[in-house]
């Protein structure tokens, strides 16, 4: 078993000042941190991976396609494998625990 503080997880990548941060992978998934600060631009592309987003904090909107969705604290959001994506309109910092499956590939 492992465990894993989201409080302690946020602290560390508070430290380190990094976008992203994985925390847990096995071959069929992994799991991450994705901070993104209020204004800024999200620049991410298109993953070979579907993906979870748990919006742990902040508030936004993600693009996929060309849908809109507002976001905000306690949202759920399922992204199909190579979806065209993006948070955007970032009023508040969106802190995102993220889930990947399989295993973030690194490749776009």
């Amino acid at each position: 078993m492992k465990a894993f503080s989201i409080d302690e997880l946020l602290r560390q990548q508070g430290v380190s000042g990094d976008e992203w941060s994985e925390f847990l992978r096995i071959p069929e998934m992994s799991l991450g941190l994705y901070v993104l600060r209020a204004g800024t631009a999200d620049m991410q592309s298109p993953h070979a991976e579907d993906e979870i987003y748990v919006v742990l904090e902040g508030r936004g909107v993600l693009r996929v396609d060309d849908d809109d969705r507002p976001v905000a604290k306690g949202d759920i959001l399922f992204v199909e494998r190579s979806a065209d994506h993006r948070f955007h309109s970032i009023t508040e910092d969106l802190k995102l625990l993220v889930v990947f499956a399989p295993a973030y590939s690194g490749r776009d």
